[in-house]
């Protein structure tokens, strides 16, 4: 024993866990206005058998969206830029109020008690960002912590979630809620091209919120502890998904290459090992499967390399087919579900994924 140094006293064996970060609630929006496929190419006007067969063969059914109300006329030019943009603050921040009370309400929480807020899209650029307008037009607390994730796209949700979560881990006992705000209507463009229309066939307008706390589980509200986060970018597919100018039409433009579904699919097995590993859970150990619904082909790209059945994304599969690919709020969506299904027990083993540009994989485990 070093001189002068006090003898270190041996842990208790009775010494309770340390305080996790926990879920604790979740809640979501859409516009109220939705369309179907078929009804989505007559108004866009669209003839192309090759555009139509894209929207026809996507799995989906239904989206939200917010359009003008006359787009075949004059498609190319529904809306200018400065519209668009004004069109993601307006919806957005109508969106993502109501899926924070929503979250809120099923957390039996007050706005009140807000003490961190977390805003999450890229469908536009404001600055202030959302988290600025969402605390005056809510009246959270002036002191409120905020953060604004910007451009990350549709894996955003689940980087987003690992910072709320190390800001949960250092304020133990207060409410953090994360938002992800995707008007992606704001970010259609009209032209015509294949590659405009499979981004226009895709997308959908929401918002989805969640709530973290640090401490002991809440009797009325358990959710989940997060356990760990994993990520894999993947460098060579960096161009994969892109939202850039678009000199010729004078706005932002959203473009994803056809390998899109490859590449996510061919790096899952990789991320799950590396999230795994040393946890002591295998892959049949999981009970849920949280995935983004990024697309017929994303999905079933990650189910085969995954081993996944159609069942273990049934709420993946159900979420593309009644809203589209929500962007990064999307596998919230999936988790709402999932919860409301009744047949998470406690104990239970669920791995919340998300997929997009970097190109990126990100992975979470959580433990009921």
């Amino acid at each position: 024993m070093t001189a002068g140094r006090p003898a270190r006293t041996a842990r208790p064996a009775q010494e309770a866990a340390p305080a996790s970060a926990r879920l604790v609630g979740v809640g979501t929006a859409v516009p109220p206005v939705s369309y179907t496929q078929p009804e989505l190419l007559e108004l866009f006007g669209v003839s192309d058998p090759a555009v139509r067969s894209v929207f026809l063969n996507s799995a989906i059914e239904r989206r939200g969206l917010t359009l003008p109300p006359s787009l075949s006329s004059r498609p190319g030019e529904a809306e200018t830029q400065g519209e668009l943009l004004a069109k993601h603050t307006r919806e957005g921040l109508r969106l993502g109020r109501e899926a924070v009370l929503s979250c809120l309400a099923d957390a039996g929480r007050e706005v009140t008690e807000v003490r961190q807020l977390c805003c999450v899209t890229s469908t536009g650029f404001l600055t202030p960002g959302f988290s600025a307008l969402l605390l005056k037009d809510m009246g959270l607390s002036t002191t409120c912590s905020r953060l604004d994730v910007v451009g990350m796209g549709c894996n955003a949700g689940l980087n987003a979630l690992t910072a709320v979560t190390a800001w949960s881990l250092c304020h133990p006992g207060e409410l953090t809620v994360m938002v992800c705000i995707e008007v992606c209507s704001a970010a259609y463009v009209f032209d015509g091209t294949l590659r405009t229309s499979v981004v226009n066939s895709l997308f959908g307008d929401g918002a989805a919120a969640v709530a973290v706390t640090t401490g002991p589980p809440e009797p009325a509200s358990p959710g989940p502890q997060l356990v760990r986060f994993g990520s894999r970018t993947i460098p060579e597919a960096v161009d994969a998904m892109r939202y850039d100018w678009d000199d010729e039409r004078h706005r932002f433009s959203f473009g994803l290459d056809a390998q899109v579904p490859y590449v996510v699919g061919a790096h899952a097995e990789e991320t799950l090992g590396r999230l795994l590993d040393g946890t002591g859970v295998t892959r049949s150990g999981v009970d849920h499967w949280v995935v983004h619904a990024g697309g017929k082909k994303v999905v079933d790209s990650v189910r085969v390399n995954l081993g996944l059945s159609r069942h273990d994304v049934r709420h993946t599969i159900g979420v593309l087919r009644d809203h589209g690919n929500l962007s990064s709020g999307s596998f919230l969506f999936s988790y709402q579900r999932l919860l409301r299904e009744g047949k998470v027990t406690a104990g239970d083993i669920g791995v919340l994924m998300t997929m997009g540009p970097g190109s990126t994989v990100e992975m979470a485990l959580a433990r009921w």
